[in-house]
């Protein structure tokens, strides 16, 4: 696959990530309107997407821009390349904070808990090295011409 086909991907998936915490059931919330099962302070949480990561409406429009970004992006190799480096690298500055702050702090605005963190490592690694590999030896050469 090349490198817009993985940045159109991840894009899509950001997305429906970012559409899916806006929708109950997705997102896990007990009768009294709490996160179920919250390791963190629920005070301004809107859920637990699939029951396991926490968000809240930042949360959930970060995920939708990246995901816009994602898709806008894909359309050259260059575009694609900085998208999957860059946001890479904004992933292992993400997984950074949250293994550092206390989760039950106000600094956890996103808001973060272990799985996140450990989500964002791997989303990190995995968009910087697709970003890397992939077009090491491409050059760019107008709007997408060159395969990737």
């Amino acid at each position: 696959m090349s490198t817009r086909t993985f940045a159109l991907i991840f894009g899509i998936v950001f997305l429906i990530v970012g559409a899916g915490g806006f929708i109950p059931g997705l997102n896990m919330m007990d009768h009294s309107g709490h996160a179920a099962d919250a390791d963190v302070t629920v005070r301004s949480f809107f859920g637990y997407e699939l029951g396991l990561f926490p968000v809240n409406v930042l949360h959930n429009i970060v995920h939708l821009l990246f995901g816009i970004a994602g898709i806008a992006l894909a359309r050259t190799i260059s575009g694609a390349r900085n998208y999957l480096i860059w946001g890479g690298a904004v992933y292992l500055v993400l997984w950074l904070y949250g293994m550092f702050i206390d989760h039950e702090s106000p600094a956890n605005f996103v808001p973060l808990n272990t799985a996140d963190n450990w989500l964002h490592f791997l989303l990190g690694v995995g968009m910087l090295a697709l970003g890397l590999l992939l077009t090491r030896d491409r050059v760019d050469r107008g709007a997408g011409t060159t395969r990737a």
